[in-house]
């Protein structure tokens, strides 16, 4: 199926007006040897065009998306055969990533290209961004998706995403999942079929971080009210909005899996094979269920909290180039996006095997998975929320979260004492 003008550059850019803008290979400790080029023919020539820039004929990328970790060792040979530049691929877990891509920048082991998350990731190693405003398609980015820093273009956005209850059709009607009450009940009768009705996963954000956003996202005023909580001045445990969510945690706890027990791959698994009726996902996810014979129609829908019926949609994730690299690198690092954004075998990739819903003016993906076909139609219709957990303070989900979130589902606390650990983590945090 095409799916062409929903998904365009235009429906997503009337999307994103209304957001709050902000989911595996050799793995080396060392910076590789950088062999360059920089012959010029003819000086008459040099005289009266641009000189030709030094670039370094290896280039090393780091990202953060463990789905597209094959396609990307893929697109790196592909990309050496048609340029004759070679690409290492680097390859860590989801959690691991945001430390480790710390830890080289700072000591000078990073990589020429990485990914970070729009938002608080950006703005805290913005001394590693390099300057992309002379990429040639910088321009056609849908507005205000491209990532910057001191008013230039910084990043090239990957993708939109969305997440929410990814569920089975055959098994919930949202229309019938629509609050607390129907939510805990459903989880009561699946519960009573042997079914699990809910699913989260022991990973950070699987966890804690994309479910915790709602409660943030359904504020009058996100970015405010995170402000007001990052200075002291409200408390998630005194917002409606959060108290209610506690109650959702609490439900969770006592009418599904333990999400400790449950990593990544079991969570997907199990729902693709009937075992679990919904999990707390996003249309990246479509990607795991390729090994399965999945044999009903999956859709998306809004953790129902207060009634909300709208998917979290933004931009997850962005490519940069490292400042800190060298002028040759930086210009390889930046020819491998121009390539990627604009040649013919680079799109495909980005459309087709990676199955990112398209950013840039021109590209229309042939094949939207199910799952981003339902991100492109919550989009169109407007009924999105946004990601204030984007700008958290820098590594609050796993260093702070996660143990609060951990400790929740190992004992009895109850969701007005998991609230109030969570505040009291957050006061940590800004420390």
């Amino acid at each position: 199926m095409k799916l062409k003008k929903v998904i365009s550059l235009f429906v997503v850019t009337s999307m994103v007006a209304a957001m709050a803008l902000t989911g595996c290979g050799k793995k080396e400790e060392t910076k590789p040897e950088v062999e360059t080029s920089t012959e010029v023919e003819g000086a008459d020539e040099a005289e009266t065009t641009e000189p030709e820039k030094e670039m370094a004929k290896k280039i090393v990328v780091f990202q953060s998306k463990v789905e597209i970790s094959d396609q990307l060792e893929a697109l790196a040979e592909a990309y050496e055969e048609e340029t004759g530049v070679e690409v290492e691929v680097w390859g860590t877990t989801g959690d691991d990533y945001p430390q480790q891509i710390k830890t080289k920048l700072s000591n000078n082991q990073g990589p020429t290209v990485f990914s970070l998350q729009p938002g608080a990731e950006v703005e805290q190693l913005k001394a590693y961004v390099a300057d992309l405003s002379d990429l040639s398609f910088v321009g056609d980015i849908a507005e205000g998706m491209a990532p910057q820093a001191d008013g230039k273009v910084v990043g090239v956005p990957y993708t939109v995403e969305g997440f929410g209850l990814v569920y089975n059709k055959s098994l919930i009607d949202p229309a019938k999942v629509n609050n607390y009450d129907a939510f805990a009940n459903m989880l009561k009768e699946m519960k009573a079929k042997s079914i699990n009705g809910f699913s989260l996963s022991q990973e950070a954000y699987f966890l804690i971080g994309h479910i915790l956003n709602t409660p943030f996202a359904l504020q009058a005023d996100p970015a405010g009210f995170l402000a007001k909580l990052n200075a002291g001045e409200v408390k998630m445990a005194d917002t409606p909005e959060f108290q209610e969510f506690g109650k959702f945690m609490e439900a969770i706890r006592e009418n599904t899996n333990n999400p400790l027990e449950v990593n990544y791959d079991k969570e997907t698994g199990d729902f693709a094979t009937g075992k679990s009726a919904s999990i707390h996902q996003g249309n990246w996810s479509y990607g795991m269920f390729k090994d399965y014979d999945v044999d009903f129609e999956m859709g998306m829908m809004g953790l129902p909290l207060n009634g909300n019926d709208k998917i979290a949609v933004s931009v997850p994730t962005a490519w940069f180039v490292n400042s800190q690299a060298s002028e040759a690198e930086i210009n390889a690092g930046k020819a491998f996006l121009e390539w990627l954004y604009t040649s013919e075998t680079g799109t495909k990739y980005l459309m087709e095997e990676f199955g990112f819903i398209p950013v840039v003016k021109g590209m229309e993906s042939p094949q939207l998975d199910p799952l981003s076909q339902e991100v492109a139609k919550y989009a169109a219709e407007g009924k999105t929320i946004s990601w204030p957990m984007t700008n958290w303070p820098a590594g609050i989900v796993d260093v702070y979260l996660v143990p609060v979130a951990e400790q929740f589902f190992t004992t009895d606390m109850t969701g007005a004492e998991f609230l109030a650990a969570l505040d009291e983590a957050w006061v940590q945090a800004n420390k």
